[in-house]
């Protein structure tokens, strides 16, 4: 018989492939949505001594966000502007208890001095190593921002910051900061205007840190995913030559798997809203096309011995949502009634796969 072309690529069906995903959303208490109030981008979730911990960013603004022809030191250019690093605990995953701010802004002159945001935490041989996005002040629509690390004892802090960030954009490229990326008067390289949404994980002996890279010149829907390695979690970090490593996504959502890593790509490139696979760490291959997933999802890290399957390090967490513009809402899949709250606040909501996979509570 002879074959379509559509035919000839076709894999297996989802409910046979191992690596599909489908979600479910619930609200959670305590970091839900509040008037006045930011909650978003979650790290990865962390069990300590039978206790779940999350990273997030927050801010509390007294205004919607003016963008930034209008922010002052008081009033933010977006959501995520004179942000801090809070965290809370759980005991069962659906209740948080906000325990307060783990990371604030820096003082004036500082590298972190008008934020800190968008957090991700490793733990690894008693200590535990939280990486984040810094911005300077003033911070413009094309002022590059950089990725910086704190370092603890116990989740619970007190965390001692680094003296400077750890991995910075790519000094190619010019732009004026005040205009737009696109812009430009010189193009830069793909990560020339930011690095961040980092994520830290730790194989083959050394410390793997992913991140988001968007380019002076470029749409700001280019991002992709970029790598650095060091020997010691504190850097020096070194990019890789292969950068960068994926073709499309935003927010890096990575989790490892029989030696090498999986992540989430999601909203941006032509492989958006994938779920992909390096044995290497370095060469993504597309595994399954997923529908209306998880926006800044922060997943449960587990345990190599529970590692078990492609979705193990990826069986349920946080993510964030904005009710006027939630993804769920547009699609038509409302479960959680985005589309009714009147406030615009980012909060955080719960997802898992659906009730078919397995998932470690």
């Amino acid at each position: 018989m002879p074959l379509s072309a559509a035919m000839q690529r076709f894999d297996r069906p989802d409910k046979d492939n191992p690596w599909f995903a489908k979600f479910k959303y619930s609200t959670v208490t305590g970091l839900g949505n509040e008037k006045g109030v930011v909650r978003r981008d979650p790290s990865s979730i962390i069990k300590v001594d039978g206790l779940y911990y999350a990273w997030y960013t927050r801010a509390a603004h007294a205004t919607p966000p003016v963008g930034f022809d209008k922010m002052t030191d008081q009033l933010p250019a977006t959501s995520w502007d004179l942000a801090d690093i809070w965290y809370a605990t759980s005991n069962d995953g659906h209740h948080w208890d906000e325990q307060g701010p783990a990371l604030q802004r820096g003082p004036a002159g500082a590298y972190d001095e008008r934020g800190v945001f968008t957090p991700g935490i490793l733990a690894h041989e008693g200590r535990y190593y939280l990486v984040y996005q810094v911005a300077r002040s003033p911070n413009y629509r094309s002022t590059p921002e950089s990725i910086a690390i704190a370092w603890s004892d116990s989740p619970a802090g007190p965390w001692t910051k680094s003296p400077a960030p750890i991995l910075e954009p790519d000094p190619s490229g010019l732009v004026d900061e005040h205009s737009d990326p696109e812009d430009f008067i010189e193009r830069g390289a793909w990560d020339s205007l930011q690095v961040h949404d980092p994520s830290l994980l730790y194989r083959a002996s050394q410390f793997w840190l992913y991140y988001k890279g968007e380019g002076i010149g470029y749409h700001h829907m280019e991002s992709k995913w970029g790598l650095a390695i060091a020997d010691d979690p504190l850097g020096p970090y070194t990019k890789s030559p292969f950068n960068p490593v994926t073709n499309s996504g935003h927010e890096v959502v990575v989790w490892p798997f029989a030696g090498g890593v999986a992540g989430l790509v999601n909203r941006c490139g032509p492989e958006k809203n994938t779920i992909q696979f390096a044995p290497d760490g370095i060469n993504f291959e597309v595994k399954s096309l997923v529908v209306v997933p998880p926006q800044a999802a922060g997943p449960l890290r587990i345990d190599e011995a529970q590692n078990t399957d492609p979705l193990s390090g990826f069986s349920w967490g946080l993510s964030h949502v904005i009710p006027h513009s939630s993804h769920l809402a547009m699609q038509g899949r409302d479960p959680l009634g985005l589309a009714a709250i009147d406030e615009p606040w980012d909060f955080l909501i719960r997802w898992e796969l659906d009730h078919h996979r397995r998932t470690y509570i």
